[in-house]
């Protein structure tokens, strides 16, 4: 299977009515976090299935596809991406992540983008490997590279490995931007899911700093008269 017929099979699929609700709600509005994006309608589903479907195109043609203008394109090459990665050997494996990182600005630049990869390829390659990386974009400004910052630890958060998903989401407490809020928030109730107590503790020695939106993500789950008490700092 090639990239040509992949995108044929692309603008098939296509469906206008849809594109103008997903350019409503992935912000491509001027001055919006996904300005200028473009949209033509493929749900995540298919989106995935094309990528399961397509996954042995050679690196060179999913670079293409990712370099794409069409966000759906951007999506399909990310799961492409995430299929090869699993198969790949060590090389293979580091060449994938190296792409992915210089890659993170300019194409992989919204949250779906972000969510369906970032753990799946940068997370699962540090497994077993210094994190510094993570670090280096948790400080950066540009919003999608701190955002895979946090969102890769949930491979570890899987491997119930929580200290990097706790500093890292420190670290982000005091931007500025809702998809952070959210990310953070997240990320704290994925941890809250394996160790309650250790959630706690975070909420209760940063409370004062998180913002509202991350702290109800944060305890999305708790019991709601809990719920409650932590909303109103009542620990």
């Amino acid at each position: 299977m090639s990239l040509k017929e992949l995108n044929a099979e692309v603008e098939k699929l296509a469906s206008p009515e849809k594109a103008k609700a997903y350019a409503r709600f992935f912000k491509t509005g001027k001055g919006k976090y996904g300005e200028g994006d473009i949209f033509i309608g493929l749900t995540g589903p298919l989106m995935r299935s094309l990528g399961k479907k397509y996954k042995e195109l050679s690196l060179r043609e999913v670079v293409k596809m990712l370099h794409s203008r069409i966000h759906e394109k951007r999506f399909i090459a990310l799961v492409v991406l995430m299929h090869q990665y699993k198969k790949a050997d060590a090389f293979y494996r580091r060449k994938i992540v190296n792409i992915y990182l210089k890659n993170i600005r300019g194409y992989i630049n919204n949250w779906d983008l972000v969510d369906v990869s970032a753990s799946q390829i940068v997370g699962a390659y540090l497994l077993d490997k210094p994190r510094d990386v993570l670090y280096q974009l948790a400080f950066s400004k540009n919003l999608w590279e701190k955002r895979v910052s946090i969102i890769s630890t949930f491979a570890f958060i899987r491997n119930n490995e929580f200290s990097d998903s706790l500093k890292i989401a420190k670290i982000l407490l005091d931007d500025k931007h809702d998809l952070i809020h959210k990310a953070v928030g997240w990320t704290l109730r994925e941890v809250g899911k394996k160790d309650v107590s250790l959630l706690e503790k975070f909420i209760r020695t940063n409370y004062s700093r998180m913002s509202r939106t991350a702290l109800r993500y944060a305890i999305e789950k708790f019991a709601e008269e809990k719920r409650k008490r932590y909303l109103l700092g009542n620990f």
